[in-house]
């Protein structure tokens, strides 16, 4: 038997889910699939979901202690340069905390890094080598990188 390889969803723990809640859906744009009192859901494509649940909420649901700011990267891949610096701009209008200006990236890309009001990490990139198809499929091809000696 094979294993799908799938998420469905995704769920950061927030410290306050009124601040998350307009950080994403007025400083960000995004339109919630489900608002209601203790949860946020937005659609982010290819069929995953991200959530926005209240720390202590998310601690109890677990049954074990949560944190905000987990060591790992959510990203955004998008279409162009100009994309990644107006995501970037939007985020930082919003409160995010810039990380990692946008800039060009060794894999010969584009890209910036900024972080939530709770500390979730964002990449904002272009890569030349990476498509995401309307309904989420990510497709990669390989790119010389930019710098790269011959």
């Amino acid at each position: 038997m094979t294993t799908r390889q799938q998420l469905s969803l995704v769920t950061l723990g927030v410290r306050d889910l009124g601040v998350s809640r307009r950080f994403y859906t007025r400083g960000l744009g995004w339109s919630p699939l489900l608002d209601v009192d203790e949860v946020v859901f937005y659609q982010v494509g290819g069929g995953v979901a991200l959530g926005l649940f209240r720390l202590g909420d998310l601690s109890a649901d677990v049954g074990h202690p949560a944190t905000a700011g987990t060591p790992f990267t959510l990203a955004r891949n998008v279409d162009s340069p100009a994309e990644v610096d107006e995501a970037m701009e939007r985020a930082a209008a919003a409160g995010a905390e810039i990380l990692k200006p946008a800039q060009r990236a060794a894999f010969g890309g584009y890209h910036g890094y900024f972080a939530d009001p709770d500390g979730h990490r964002w990449e904002v990139c272009h890569n030349p080598g990476w498509s995401v198809a309307p309904d989420g499929t990510v497709s990669l091809t390989a790119v010389e990188p930019a710098d790269s000696a011959e």
